[in-house]
């Protein structure tokens, strides 16, 4: 049966930051910035790993993937974004609304999962250093990376299609792109369901991977307290930093996004909040991980023949 207010929805009106219209010609250029170093940082990252044989480890084989799943994700959501900062008529079709929902929903599970893969893949390499290469092998990382994929698809995707009824007017989405919490206000009948069904995901897509990280990370820290040297507390506390900042940010907004209720829903607020998790998060990934990482500066150096330089001298 259908609900009175519910016909069939060709697009939304997507507001966007058009409550700030001054705002919008700079916040082009900024995203469009933004955008640009999200590609070519992603990009690189996946090139610099795949070629350079010294890169070919279990943590950058799985930084691949996250720069993978990073340009998915930045690429459903800031190109309609641009266009609509840009354009009078602020509007998202019903099918893009759509992909950008699921998208959002299973690129962010999947990051949560990855992120806890990686924490599993330090406490091997800090806690148990002379079996590392034995139990994170080729064969293990390809087998835990389909299945995190997997496990991401079916605790994400399957349950926002059974949480996710037909939608009711006014077609306004007062959002910069679309995303299941944002969804909820357009619901013709009571969410109570719905939102329990997003509360179950949150669950398992957020705080289990997140509960997996700190047991890691207390292996961790207790393995690395054991270390006589301040040069190797140094060394495994590095190897560990950057992981720690992305998943202190990831979590962080992810859980405060989609692990509350309806009713505290603030607009303006939860509108820089899906910027950044969804935007400068994927940008700041290469720079945190990557790009401040002496291998990956070694291996950029040999990339560009800067190594050969002092022997030419």
């Amino acid at each position: 049966m259908r609900h009175e207010n519910e016909t069939e929805v060709l697009e939304f009106v997507l507001m966007g930051f058009s409550n700030h219209p001054r705002m919008e010609p700079l916040l082009f250029v900024l995203f469009s910035f933004i955008y640009m170093a999200t590609l070519f940082g992603n990009f690189g990252v996946i090139v610099l790993a795949t070629a350079d044989p010294h890169l070919h480890t279990p943590m950058y084989f799985f930084l691949r993937h996250l720069a993978f799943l990073n340009l998915c994700y930045t690429t459903a959501v800031v190109p309609k974004m641009l266009s609509n900062l840009i354009s009078v008529k602020k509007t998202i079709s019903y099918l893009l609304c759509m992909v950008q929902t699921y998208i959002s929903a299973f690129m962010g599970a999947a990051e949560c999962v990855l992120l806890a893969v990686m924490a599993l893949d330090r406490y091997v390499a800090v806690c148990h250093p002379l079996r590392y290469t034995i139990i994170m092998n080729h064969h293990v990382c390809g087998r835990i990376a389909a299945a995190s994929w997997t496990l991401s698809f079916l605790v994400s995707v399957v349950p926002l299609k059974l949480s996710l009824p037909p939608l009711c007017g006014p077609y306004i989405i007062d959002h910069v792109f679309c995303e299941a919490p944002v969804l909820l206000h357009m619901i013709c009948s009571d969410t109570s369901l719905n939102e329990l069904l997003m509360l179950l995901s949150g669950i398992s897509t957020l705080m289990l991977p997140f509960i997996l990280v700190l047991v890691s990370y207390g292996h961790i820290i207790r393995a690395v307290i054991r270390i006589r040297t301040a040069g190797g507390r140094h060394k495994a506390f590095s190897t560990c930093s950057s992981h720690l900042t992305v998943v202190t940010i990831y979590y962080g907004t992810g859980m405060f996004m989609y692990m509350r209720p309806k009713s505290s829903y603030s607009p303006e607020k939860d509108k820089w909040v899906s910027v950044f998790y969804a935007v400068i998060n994927p940008m700041l990934n290469p720079i945190i991980y990557s790009f401040r990482n002496n291998e990956v500066k070694e291996s950029l150096m040999r990339a560009f023949g800067r190594n050969k330089l002092p022997k030419a001298l």
